[in-house]
This record gives structure tokens, C-alpha cells and sequence, in this order.
């Protein structure tokens, strides 16, 4: 009875499961409304990258005047990471931040997809992000302070008392001591905050400012005091950097190719699905469920997680449900060789879900690996990676809870315990 329990609870939580992902799953994100009242009405989209909504494209060179020739490599691979940090926390997801050689001139390329905005992108990316804190004599004017940018630690966006944005910011190592001194020697005078040489803030020290935090206010909206702390937290760019080119960039696929790139994946599905019917019979039915189940999880998740998808994530979803079936196949196999053992159907279930893991657990860890080191090349190639790593994990999920838990139900009807329905009746 308390076996029974468990499975009904398992095959609950596997309908609760499928409903909410079928509901964050449909295209146009439908309202749910019952008695005038909404009870659902979110907007989940899928994010497509550059090669599929098109975006911006961004082309600068970098000044390496003065700089050793011998450090320039290294610069420019740390003038990437900062641009591809500033990219990502823009809110551009798949960025391409890339590195060449045009003669002479060191080149860095930004693709961005989805901006609109090109004119803020450019502005965020090009920013130094020099902070600086300035004290105010009346003869000399502005006197610049030992206490600047490299001694932040990190920068947030938060609000005042009336709801107002301001930066947050908090200093590290001997930058804690160096703004208690400063405040401490300049209580009731002005001190000036500076960022790029331009005055952000102005405010009267009222008392000592001891363990390195402080705030910086100003007339600037959220947008504004987000990209402050994202130049802050980013840092000033090891190389500056002039803009030579941008442009808008269309979809290099056009949606017609997406169209029949995902109806050949569409008609694949449905080829595999007929073979696993045909082949293993009730098995292949359970597994084709599987297989829709998994891939309305699949969707849900990837618009949940505001996944960008682009070619290679399509391409990386297609080969996880071929992933999936595979699992499917061992596990069906080691079902039919326990019934072929004389194995009850329960303890033939049973048995092939726990025999088949080690195989299966091995393989897709290796498959993972692959995918991770894929990951870390970067580039248009990280899509492929993410939905692949993801469809692995999901795939595992939806054979050995879903697929495993429909099985057992349905063993429990008689009519399905059937020889020839699990393709071992040559046994008898």
C-alpha cells in the first residue's frame, strides 16, 4: 500500500510537471482567467541569437602605443574579457567578442544580438571607468585624492529613502583606511566624485566614513546608475579603443531557413518516434510520451532561463533527443532480456532501469565533458554546449523518473502485462 502511495505521488508530481511547462511552453503566452479574475499572464519568449534575429555589430582598434610589444597579446585577451563582461551585464546574452588582425591594427569585434539600441551599447562599451575622488580647495580647485577606482571592491544600484537610484560602493584593502582618512580630515567640506573626468557628485562630508563603503548620488535614473556600477565592477579598459565600424546586422539565416531547419528536425522526431513504436511496442509508446514530455520540459525551461537559441542551440537540441532515445534503447533492452530470464514484469522494470544506469550514466558524463570544454572555446559555439549540457540533464530526468514511473502504472493493469506488447514473445 505504501509502495502504491509513492508511485501515485511520483505520477501527481509528473502530470503538476507537464501542465506547468505545457502552459510556459505554448506560443503567444496565453491568459488564464477564471471568474474576471487573471491567474496567469506572463510574457516567456524565446531569446534567439544573432544568427537568427540579427543584432548589432561593432568594430574597434585598439591604441598600442607605448604598450610592449611583447604584453600587447595579453592586453588584448584582457580587453576582450572586459568588453564580453560589460556586453553580458548590458543584458546581452551570446555575445561574440572577438580579437583580429587587420595589417598592423589590433581589432576587437562585438556582436551583440537583439540591440536596438546601438548608440547606448556603444557608450557602455567604450567607457574607462576611471573613478576618482577630488576634494575642493578655493585657490587650486579640484585636488585629486590617492583614493581611486583600483581600490573598489564592488558596485550595486540601490535606493534611498524616497525611492531614488543611487551606486552603492565599497572598498577593499588599503582603500578602507585611505576613505576613513579622507573623510575624517575633510568633516563639514566638500568632496567631489569623478567617473571618466566628469563630475558625477558633489556631497559635504557630515562625519568620519569608516569600513570603506559609501554612496553615490546623483540626477540620474536607474538605466543610468546601472551602468555606472557596471563600469565601476567592470573596470577601466587595459587598451583604449576607437570605434571604426558599426552597423546593423540581419538575421544570417532568414526565418525561412529556421522554418525548414526546424521542420526537418520536426520530421526527424517523428521518424524516431514510428521506430521506437514499431520496435518495441508499449516500450516505444512510453517512450515517445517520454520524448513529448521532454521536450515540452526542454522549451519551458530554456524560455524560464531566458536561454538565447541559436543555430547551434537547435542543433544541440535535435542531438539530446537522439541522446534521449539512446537511453530509451538500453533501458528497453536490459527490460527484455530480465523478462527473457523469467523475471516478473515489476522486477523485469525494475531491474532494467538499475542495470541499464551505469552504462548510461557513463556515457552521457563523457558526453557532458565534451560539451563543457566546447563551453570554454566560446563564441557561437557556447549555444550548442548549454542546450546540449541541458538536454542531457533533462533527458536523464524525463527516462528515469517519467518513462519509469509510466511504466510502473501501467504494469499494474493486467492487459499490459503482455509478452508480445514488450516484443519478447519468440521467448516463450
Amino acid at each position: 500500500m505504501k509502495q502504491k502511495y509513492k508511485l501515485f505521488l511520483k505520477f501527481l508530481f509528473i502530470l503538476l510537471v507537464a501542465g506547468f511547462s505545457f502552459l510556459i511552453a505554448l506560443p503567444g503566452n496565453p491568459k488564464i482567467e477564471v471568474g474576471g479574475k487573471v491567474l496567469w499572464d506572463k510574457d516567456y519568449d524565446v531569446r534567439q541569437g544573432l544568427d537568427l534575429q540579427g543584432g548589432a555589430r561593432l568594430v574597434y582598434v585598439a591604441k598600442t602605443e607605448g604598450v610592449d610589444p611583447g604584453d600587447i597579446n595579453d592586453a588584448m585577451k584582457s580587453l576582450a574579457a572586459n568588453i564580453e563582461s560589460r556586453v553580458n551585464s548590458f543584458g546581452v546574452s551570446e555575445p561574440i567578442v572577438q580579437t583580429a588582425m587587420s595589417g598592423e591594427e589590433h581589432r576587437l569585434i562585438v556582436e551583440m544580438p537583439g540591440v536596438t539600441d546601438i548608440d547606448e551599447a556603444i557608450d557602455l562599451i567604450g567607457k574607462t571607468a576611471k573613478l576618482e575622488f577630488k576634494t575642493i580647495d578655493q585657490e587650486a580647485g579640484y585636488v585629486a585624492t590617492d583614493l581611486t577606482g583600483e581600490d573598489l571592491k564592488k558596485a550595486d544600484v540601490t535606493f534611498d529613502e524616497l525611492g531614488n537610484p543611487q551606486v552603492s560602493i565599497e572598498f577593499q584593502g588599503e582603500g578602507i583606511d585611505e576613505f576613513a582618512k579622507i573623510t575624517e580630515e575633510n568633516v563639514g567640506q566638500p568632496l567631489a566624485t569623478f567617473l571618466d573626468d566628469e563630475p558625477l557628485q558633489i556631497a559635504t562630508v557630515n562625519e568620519k566614513i569608516v569600513g570603506g563603503k559609501g554612496v553615490i548620488s546623483g540626477e540620474f535614473d536607474l538605466a543610468e546608475a546601472q551602468n555606472i556600477a557596471i563600469q565601476l565592477n567592470a573596470g577601466a579598459l587595459p587598451l583604449s579603443i576607437e570605434l571604426i565600424e558599426q552597423r546593423e546586422v540581419g538575421a544570417t539565416l532568414g526565418q525561412e531557413s529556421v522554418e525548414k531547419s526546424l521542420y526537418a528536425g520536426a520530421v526527424g522526431i517523428i521518424f524516431v518516434a514510428l521506430f521506437m513504436i514499431a520496435f518495441y511496442r508499449f516500450q516505444g509508446v512510453l517512450s515517445t510520451i517520454g520524448l513529448g514530455l521532454y521536450l515540452i520540459l526542454m522549451l519551458a525551461i530554456v524560455k524560464l532561463l531566458g536561454i538565447t537559441m541559436t543555430m547551434g542551440g537547435i542543433a544541440g537540441l535535435i542531438l539530446s533527443v537522439g541522446m534521449t532515445m539512446e537511453t530509451d534503447v538500453l533501458v528497453f533492452e536490459r527490460i527484455r532480456e530480465e523478462l527473457r530470464n523469467g523475471k516478473s514484469f515489476e522486477s523485469a522494470i525494475r531491474l532494467g532501469f538499475r542495470n541499464a544506469w551505469p552504462s548510461i550514466r557513463d556515457s552521457n558524463a563523457v558526453s557532458a565533458i565534451i560539451a563543457a570544454l566546447l563551453y570554454t572555446a566560446g563564441g557561437t559555439i557556447r549555444g550548442f554546449a548549454v542546450v546540449l549540457i541541458l538536454g542531457i540533464i533533462v533527458g536523464l530526468a524525463t527516462t528515469f523518473i517519467g518513462t519509469k514511473t509510466l511504466m510502473a502504472v501501467a504494469i499494474r493493469f493486467k492487459k499490459v502485462q503482455n509478452r508480445w506488447l514488450f516484443r519478447v514473445e519468440e521467448s516463450v
